[in-house]
């Protein structure tokens, strides 16, 4: 039962080029149904490509970004592959968009 998969490229506190990745990964339609579909737990990709009406072709795309994103792991069953949302990603983000909502309600510095 190893994790397939590639590394994950979020390491520490997440940056803006990190916060971009996930936010483009996140950005597609298809993407963040499966993101949601993955937020109640983890799931076969066989019961994925029937709840979301996608052929396996298209939706192995669409996991290898979010995998390559950091945002979802996977692991090998058998013959099945497990999918499974990555929690600190998501945590990580939610503190990187926290932190940019406090910068964003300061007052203007002057110009000089």
């Amino acid at each position: 039962m190893g994790v397939l998969g590639h590394t994950p490229l979020l390491e520490g506190p997440l940056g803006a080029e990190e916060a971009r990745l996930l936010l483009r990964a996140m950005a597609d339609p298809l993407r963040l149904q499966v993101i949601e579909a993955l937020g109640g737990g983890e799931r076969c990709v066989c019961d994925l490509t029937g709840e979301l009406g996608l052929a396996q072709s298209k939706l192995s795309f669409h996991l290898k970004v979010l995998r390559e994103a950091g945002l979802i792991e996977a692991r090998e069953q058998g013959r099945w592959i497990y999918y499974r949302l990555r929690s600190e990603a998501l945590r990580d983000l939610q503190h990187w968009l926290a932190g940019l909502a406090l910068r964003c309600d300061q007052p203007a510095r002057g110009c000089n």
